[in-house]
């Protein structure tokens, strides 16, 4: 067979280690040849394709980021997307396609599988975690890893300046990172999406913190909102997959708690380097175990499917299953993390 190979959406530590046990094991166990397109979904629409051996993949496990490179493309914005995706496959004689995504690139995979039969196996990938049917996805553990590191190191200064700090972590509908990260790490303050968040008790975790002698730490995601009528937050543009642009709310954040408590306060955006760098050993491990599962779905034509962890087991579920509705954090897990507040 030759079988395409894709990365689409933002870019996370474990995107090479995925490839690379596809293009190991598809080559050498099954005789498999593959073609790679660049850029997500614009590598299909636009035939770029580039070579993916075994050369090609060789010390490419510790990087990070990705080989095939990534895009927010969304071929259902274009006129006649996915007819190109269908005619472009097969004047490259592509038998099969792997993509490996988040939300939004398996849904244009469960999309081109249930409407123009395209045969496809996709991957989770998210450092969000908040893909359905799977208990984790790579890039989520070394996300977490970074912003818990970034947490450790603010305590010091914090303590030094006797400020608030605020640390923005990416979640934009789900509260994982900062949950995980701000558990490890000894916020003092965790706000997730799931919760909107009342901006006068935090106030008065802040005051309670001071009261203490310790300076406080507040995580907060990145998708975090307030009540509705406490603050007012600006609406941001919209993406190709419909995502507001949003305005960051640790800015905004750190504004009204010096206003309200008159302690000095600053916001520190983690952003992107959340994604990038070497994956932890967890998530080489988790994507090369998905990479090979995916490709014997792909071999014994099992498409249709994403490769999902549940518990130990790597087990295949239907792709519209996964994307049908995001994980997010149960309030029995943030409950949790209320304890340690103030």
């Amino acid at each position: 067979m030759k079988i395409g190979v894709l990365t689409g959406g933002g870019d996370c530590p474990g995107l090479n280690a995925v490839i690379r046990a596809i293009v190991r094991k598809g080559i050498g166990v099954y005789g498999h040849h593959f073609v790679g397109f660049r850029d997500g979904w614009r590598g299909p629409l636009e035939n770029d394709t580039c070579v993916l051996d075994i050369q090609a993949v060789r010390g490419i496990l510790p990087r990070g980021g990705t080989i095939l490179g990534s895009s927010r493309t969304n071929p259902y914005n274009i006129a006649g997307g996915s007819d190109r995706i269908k005619a472009n496959l097969a004047e490259l004689g592509v038998d099969a396609l792997i993509a490996i995504g988040g939300e939004d690139t398996l849904g244009v995979a469960s999309r081109l599988y249930d409407d123009a039969g395209v045969p496809v196996v996709g991957v989770p990938k998210t450092i969000d975690n908040d893909l359905a049917a799977t208990d984790y996805t790579f890039g989520f553990d070394t996300a977490v890893n970074i912003a818990m590191e970034a947490i450790d190191r603010l305590h010091t200064t914090a303590e030094s300046h006797h400020r608030v700090l605020i640390v923005e972590v990416m979640g934009r509908h789900a509260g994982w990172i900062a949950l995980h990260s701000g558990m490890a790490g000894g916020a003092n303050v965790i706000l997730i999406p799931e919760r909107p968040f009342d901006i006068d008790k935090v106030c008065a975790f802040v005051e309670s913190r001071f009261a203490t002698h310790y300076a406080p730490i507040i995580v907060v995601a990145e998708g975090a909102t307030p009540l509705a009528g406490t603050m007012v937050v600006k609406e941001g543009e919209l993406d190709s997959f419909g995502h507001v642009r949003l305005q960051g709310i640790s800015g905004l954040l750190e504004a009204e708690i010096r206003a309200r408590t008159g302690h000095e306060s600053r916001a520190t955006v983690l952003g992107h380097v959340q994604r990038g760098g070497t994956p932890t050993a967890f998530d080489r491990w988790l994507a090369t175990r998905f990479g090979l599962h995916a490709i014997d779905a792909v071999h014994d034509g099992d498409f249709g499917v994403m490769t999902a962890l549940r518990g130990t087991r790597i087990e295949l579920v239907p792709l519209r299953d996964a994307v049908v509705e995001l994980k997010t954090v149960p309030e029995e897990l943030y409950a949790e993390a209320e304890v340690f507040f103030g």
